[in-house]
């Protein structure tokens, strides 16, 4: 059984922590859904500067954070719904498993969505999803975007680096050797392409859809503490926000 939880927070520094902390001390199988006001969040290998235009969003006061898996830079608002995927796997994971998971839901919705070799999600050509995944020990984690009815203006100036330029307008080298830097893709929401109502209705749907036959479940006040410690003493640290790769 699958243990599924409809997280009420929209704070995403809980949410990373609540990843981390089901993933590293849990050993059930999990899936959780979750959203978060607005937020850009980078990828563990990957370099701030050279993904956000950090003055426009500080500017517009939008939360920035590090996930623990990798994989590029995302923009979260509550029009974006948040998939998370944890379970035991074999030494050598085949996360395509996830992605079609993913494929399946959105087909019995009606969304007539395909997936690429990098495991994101297009529809009519334009993305819907994007993933990140790690393993720890013999258990994976898979977590995507699912943009619903996202505002793309506030994404696309978030995720556009003024600091990638120089003066002249050419574009600067990045001195970080390790950074992964993301793979840029115009995007559309899901919204636009069907007949159905809010997010919330699209939410509701797809909790049901991945909760059915399975263990619904809410955060103990004993796992509450553990994941708010792991928030407060990591993620909302710059230590590990601004760390370079």
């Amino acid at each position: 059984m699958i243990r599924c939880i409809y997280s009420p927070s929209t704070d995403i520094y809980f949410h990373l922590a609540a990843e981390e902390y089901l993933l590293k001390q849990g050993n059930e199988d999990v899936f959780m859904l979750w959203q978060d006001t607005p937020s850009v969040v980078i990828g563990k290998h990957q370099r701030l500067q050279a993904e956000v235009d950090r003055e426009w969003v500080d500017r517009k006061r939008i939360h920035i954070a590090r996930r623990f898996s990798g994989g590029g830079a995302v923009y979260h608002d509550l029009g974006n719904v948040n998939l998370t995927f944890i379970e035991k796997a074999s030494r050598f994971p085949d996360f395509t498993v996830y992605l079609q998971r993913t494929l399946d839901f959105l087909v019995a919705m009606g969304i007539m969505a395909k997936g690429d070799d990098r495991l994101g999600i297009y529809l009519n050509g334009l993305k819907i999803s994007g993933s990140a995944q790690c393993v720890h020990k013999n258990r994976v984690l898979y977590h995507c975007t699912l943009l619903y009815d996202t505002d793309l203006t506030a994404l696309n100036k978030a995720l556009n680096p003024k600091s990638l330029f120089n003066e002249e307008g050419n574009k600067e080298r990045i001195s970080s050797t390790y950074a992964v830097p993301s793979v840029r893709s115009e995007v559309t929401n899901i919204r636009r392409h069907v007949s159905r109502g809010s997010v919330d209705d699209f939410k509701e749907e797809a909790f049901r859809y991945f909760s059915r036959s399975q263990v619904v479940s809410s955060f103990s006040e004993e796992e509450r503490r553990i994941v708010n410690r792991l928030r407060k003493e990591k993620y909302m640290r710059d230590e590990w926000i601004l760390k370079i790769p």
